[in-house]
């Protein structure tokens, strides 16, 4: 299944979520509603008002509970990780396997062309397992236990997070904080239920005692109890169905990204060969099982199982996988297993990279959109390995991510009035520092560049807010200073914006209005026209270009006139971005291929063209791995 499937099935999942949602609160409150009446009655008479308000009430309350449960989690990844325990690794920390768990999340956030999320470990844990969590790919984070840290090497760690990064990529991880919000909010009307039974009994409450009202209490704590159990048995299938779909997708997308079943097959057996297998430690472990790599929960009936079962899993991966085969699992051994490359001092700042050649034909871009290969994990590995080692140090603290930052927006043709803004604004010290990362990003190469925002983007959004306004604001006055923006510099702002905008707000994926279908065809096209317009000072060049991109749309490209468009280019890019982002994915995919034959019509693609197609796709929530052919 590609990228744009993927999340399609996604949003399905969780309209089909709310409708069940919405159905099972109804028969709820109508449960509740009922015994409301049956107490009344047998208190000696029914009261309709009082039902009504009974009704409202009982659907306020759920309506409230799930929503009040969703906002607790709207902190994104990192606060979902903090609730279940997770201590942040932090890049100051030296302890060779969190260092190790650092480079591999980090290849494979460049590979995937996303940025680098929050990483935690769950200290208390002791069984092997890991998520993903957060409402984007801007909020997420992912977490280990302490036992996946300890036991697994560096080959079944990657398949591990492999498997959580297919999560991050198919858009998973909002439905699954969704149906955190979902069973929590039906699971409520049975904690009253069964606090009304307690306080009965420790009141002395009883038919007996206290008459018929009395008895009406407990029939009202018992029927709650009674309809509380069967929303959650109903929830907890729902929930177990839609998890265990995705997570057989996550599995194989796990394998075709690192193209070996060692890892995660190897991962997998452990679990089931250790003696405290996956089982988490958390306070409601039911509440989060979905959302682990394997189920987090003793064995349950493969009714409610929200992963299927592990033999079968590994047997999918390898055929001839018996339940005698699991094995004696032990720590892993210090020493090549747990250093990287980059810990142990073979980092280099040499670019060596070699990278196959963009293909077209055999592979559209589209196909590789939250679809990275071994080849893109590959060229990740050396890539992170080769980034000049101050950069990299930079892009790891709070104020070097900052100022390496500001020294991206830079423009070697106006770098002097910039550097006097920088200066003016941020002092002669730290304006000396940007500039030394400008130089060094200029000798180190282009390629870099979206990388190493990507990796220094934890750091950005442990920033003050007010901080990273500065930032954009004197970002934005810096692109400005030679009176417009090219593209480059308004796709590198869009990014950015992006990024801290869904870390400021992780929930922002608003309501929006669906754009018409005439809206979103213009500016496809418009698109199109400006990627073939940038780069090209020839006429028939930047026609040929364009003519090769409408190609992918159909005969009706052809037939817009976009003559008459007023505006700057970048104007109206950012006009046609904006209405691009109201249709759904899928919408999205001719477009994405449209601007990859577009800049590569004449049968290459350079690094700058390369990147400029990635920042296009990153501003679309289309995460683009790094176009292996650029050079």
């Amino acid at each position: 299944m590609n990228f744009f499937d993927a999340q399609d099935q996604a949003r399905k999942a969780s309209r089909w979520l709310v409708v069940v949602y919405l159905v099972a609160t109804a028969l709820i409150v109508a449960g509740v509603t009922l015994i409301m009446a049956a107490a009344l009655y047998q208190g000696g008479g029914l009261n309709t008002s009082l039902l009504t308000t009974t009704a409202i009430a009982t659907t306020v309350f759920i309506v409230g509970a799930t929503l009040y449960k969703i906002a607790l989690l709207s902190g994104g990844g990192g606060r979902v990780a903090q609730d279940m325990g997770g201590t942040l690794v932090t890049p100051s920390n030296r302890d060779p396997l969190r260092r190790r768990l650092r480079n591999v999340v980090e290849e494979m956030s460049i590979a995937s062309g996303v940025p680098v999320p929050e990483i935690y470990v769950l200290e208390h844990e002791a069984g092997i397992n890991a998520f993903a969590a957060g409402f984007s790919t801007g909020d997420a984070a992912v977490a280990v236990t302490r036992g996946a840290l300890e036991l697994l090497d560096r080959e079944e760690l990657q398949g591990v997070l492999a498997h959580e990064f297919s999560h991050i990529l198919n858009g998973d991880m909002r439905l699954n904080i969704r149906m955190m919000g979902v069973l929590f909010g039906i699971m409520v009307v049975g904690l009253i239920g069964r606090t009304i039974l307690r306080g009965s009994h420790h009141t002395g409450i009883s038919y007996g005692r206290r008459g018929r009202n009395s008895g009406g209490i407990v029939l009202i704590g018992l029927g709650l109890t009674i309809l509380g159990w069967i929303g959650v048995f109903f929830a907890r299938m729902i929930k177990a169905a839609v998890s265990r779909q995705r997570e057989y997708l996550a599995d194989a997308s796990a394998v075709q990204f690192t193209r070996q079943t060692d890892g995660i097959a190897g991962a997998l057996k452990k679990i089931g060969g250790y003696s405290k297998h996956s089982f988490s430690q958390a306070t409601d472990p039911e509440e989060v099982s979905h959302m682990l790599f394997a189920g987090g929960l003793p064995k349950l009936s493969a009714m409610f199982a929200t992963h299927p079962p592990l033999t079968q899993r590994i047997q999918a991966l390898e055929p001839g996988f018996r339940d005698s085969d699991y094995p004696d699992v032990r720590p892993v051994q210090s020493g090549e297993n747990n250093v990287d490359e980059r810990m142990a001092g073979f980092a280099s700042s040499d670019d060596t990279i070699q990278s196959p050649a963009y293909a077209p034909v055999e592979k559209t871009i589209s196909e590789t959109i939250g679809n990275p290969s071994p080849e893109h994990l590959g060229f990740a590995h050396q890539l992170h390995r080769s980034i000049p080692e101050a950069l990299y140090k930079a892009a790891h603290s709070p104020s070097g991510a900052y100022l390496l930052t500001l020294a991206l927006v830079i423009d070697p043709a106006h770098a002097g009035r910039q550097f006097e803004i920088i200066e003016s604004q941020i002092g002669e010290v730290r304006a000396l520092q940007v500039r030394e990362y400008f130089e060094q990003l200029q000798e180190a190469g282009v390629r870099y560049w979206l990388p190493l925002l990507e990796i220094a983007f934890p750091e950005l959004k442990q920033r003050p807010p007010e901080s990273l306004q500065f930032l954009v604001d004197l970002s934005q006055r810096l692109m400005e200073v030679d009176g417009e923006i090219d593209l480059r510099e308004f796709c590198f702002s869009r990014i950015v914006g992006r990024h801290l905008q869904q870390a400021a707000e992780p929930t922002g994926r608003k309501g929006r209005n669906r754009a018409s279908k005439s809206d979103a065809r213009r500016a496809a096209v418009t698109v199109v026209r400006i990627v073939a317009d940038h780069g090209h000072e020839d006429a028939v060049a930047r026609d040929k270009a364009y003519r090769a991109g409408i190609r992918a749309f159909g005969d009706w490209a052809a037939e817009l006139d976009l003559s008459d468009e007023p505006g700057s280019s970048v104007e109206r890019l950012s006009e046609a971005l904006d209405i691009i982002e109201k249709i759904n994915f899928s919408g999205r995919k001719s477009l994405v291929d449209a601007v990859a034959q577009t800049i590569a019509h004449d049968g290459k693609m350079v690094v700058a063209e390369a990147e400029l197609l990635r920042a296009i796709c990153a501003s679309l929530e289309c995460p683009l791995p790094p176009v292996l052919s650029a050079a």
